[in-house]
């Protein structure tokens, strides 16, 4: 009798054993399976492509909101994807095309910023930079591949020969929080495992950099931040851990590059279009029957205009909803 006792007792503390393994490996699966920053729900590969795709900046918004396989952020966790919207702030050869969410009725934030400069020669660099509060200090990602440093030319892309057509109005997103285009549907994020299964490899080759090579254009930029102070305070740790998403680096180097530009890899010219925006519709992402959202109103307490393709102020974006500055 006591040798099976102790056969018993040595089965169950056997079975006891392989559960508790079983258990942490899946603990730590599930883990390594979580995002580490709000960036891995924006994957700027995808992102690059869609702007390569495009044939105007309104038309780069509409798929930024439309494919499913790209944006599924949710930063202030209202139970759907935000709108993002698009800013260019232009001055003289370089534009700094802000992705950016309004968080709330009265705050804004940065998501990522494409910088384009044209060098002359019909030569043009281009790299997008995921916000730090989002994507961790310095998340880069270029057009090119891994141990590759050519320099790809993108002068031939699509929407980079639209926003340096002459006579080009800088965009600027006329929509709001609560406020999008007729066509817009909002949608309920995916979990993460399933959105980072569907990212996919994209025809446009991306790479990581380790340098800023927008240096004039990243400056420009840096005037015109927003950041939502509600983002942040949610977030506490936002931005101090590397995101999972592809590309990215930590300390780049901050002196442009002298490389040559590879003029075989580019897109092909195209005719620009119309950036007139679609008709209005008001949407509510609350549940039904709760309250329309506010009147957009100035600081004086008058309603703000639609903005009409015009160059945003240095002092505070159209659309911002009082999104807040800081200086680089």
């Amino acid at each position: 009798m006591a040798v099976q006792a102790l056969f018993l007792k040595f089965q169950i503390m056997k079975k006891t054993l392989i559960l508790a393994s079983t258990l942490c490996l899946s603990l730590s699966a599930l883990a390594v399976d979580e995002p580490t920053q709000a960036g891995d729900n924006l994957d700027l590969n995808g992102v690059l492509q869609l702007f390569e795709q495009s044939k105007t900046v309104e038309e780069f918004e509409n798929k930024l909101n439309t494919d499913q396989d790209v944006n599924n952020l949710d930063l202030n966790e209202d139970g759907f994807v935000d709108y993002i919207r698009v800013i260019d702030y232009t001055e003289g050869n370089v534009h700094s095309l802000t992705l950016q969410v309004a968080y709330s009725d009265s705050e804004a934030q940065d998501v990522a910023v494409i910088l384009l400069e044209d060098q002359g020669n019909e030569s043009t660099v281009l790299q997008i930079v995921g916000d730090e509060e989002l994507y961790g200090a310095d998340y880069i990602v270029e057009p090119g591949a891994e141990g590759n440093d050519d320099v790809v030319n993108v002068h031939n892309w699509n929407t980079v020969r639209y926003v340096y057509t002459p006579g080009y109005a800088a965009w600027n997103s006329p929509w709001h929080y609560g406020r999008y285009p007729a066509w817009y549907s909002p949608r309920k994020p995916i979990a993460w495992s399933i959105y980072h299964a569907r990212v996919r490899h994209y025809p446009i080759v991306c790479r990581h950099s380790h340098v800023h090579r927008c240096q004039i254009a990243r400056a420009h930029y840096h005037r015109n931040h927003a950041y939502s102070h509600s983002y942040k305070a949610h977030h506490p740790h936002a931005g101090n851990h590397k995101s999972k998403a592809s590309g990215g680096a930590n300390k780049p180097s901050l002196q442009p590059t002298n490389r040559k530009l590879n003029h075989h890899i580019q897109g092909t010219p195209s005719t620009p279009a119309s950036s007139q925006p679609d008709e209005v519709r008001e949407m509510e992402r609350a549940a039904p029957g709760a309250p329309a959202p506010a009147i957009h109103q100035d600081a004086n307490g008058k309603p703000t205009k639609r903005p009409g393709g015009t160059k945003p102020s240095g002092n505070k974006a159209g659309g911002n909803n009082g999104g807040k500055k800081k200086g680089g």
